[in-house]
């Protein structure tokens, strides 16, 4: 099985995208398979066309892409998100990705009380963010959306259970030794 890391940030002198090839450095060094998907290179739209949603009850898809972003996470057992928080909640690329990607029958099938997740393979899930706020105050002042809705609710429906969250907070107040110290203990 290979991992599969989902980047979202559009500007290549990011720390986002410095935490991303970090990541892939990791793993090159582990000598770790793993696939990149690249939301903005690859030019993702992340929201629905009308054709598109018409077939959203049978779980079918117009886009190549999300087929082909579910092939890979049919061969994956561990997720990488890379992301910055943009007010307080995963950037629209990343939402997207979920809604269109994990699609019913593929990622979940519709319970008597809920989503039953078909994700269960992927053991693990990483998620590696940036904010402007301190992540104290996202998760005591913002709603905690991250933990609360992307980990506790989406990921844990889709079935993957093993999810762990680590956040560079105060990006633009942080020093070059301070982004080296996140580098440095990046936990994957």
């Amino acid at each position: 099985m290979d991992t599969l890391i989902i980047y979202a940030h559009p500007y290549d002198k990011s720390f986002n995208h410095a935490i991303l090839e970090n990541v892939e450095g990791t793993l090159l060094q582990r000598q770790e398979k793993f696939n990149l998907v690249d939301l903005y290179k690859d030019h993702f739209n992340p929201a629905y066309t009308s054709e598109e949603l018409a077939l959203f009850k049978d779980g079918k898809t117009t886009d190549p892409l999300v087929e082909q972003y579910q092939k890979f996470l049919t061969s994956t057992n561990h997720v990488i998100f890379i992301f910055p928080i943009w007010w307080n909640d995963t950037p629209a690329m990343i939402k997207g990705f979920i809604d269109k990607v994990m699609k019913k029958t593929f990622a979940y099938e519709v319970g008597k009380t809920g989503l039953i997740g078909h994700l269960t393979h992927i053991e693990k899930a990483t998620i590696l963010t940036t904010s402007t706020s301190p992540t104290w105050y996202l998760r005591l002042f913002c709603g905690d959306a991250i933990k609360r809705v992307f980990i506790n609710a989406t990921l844990k429906q889709l079935g993957i259970k093993h999810i762990t969250w680590q956040n560079m907070g105060n990006i633009d107040k942080s020093t070059a030794q301070d982004r080296h110290d996140f580098l440095n203990n990046i936990n994957l």
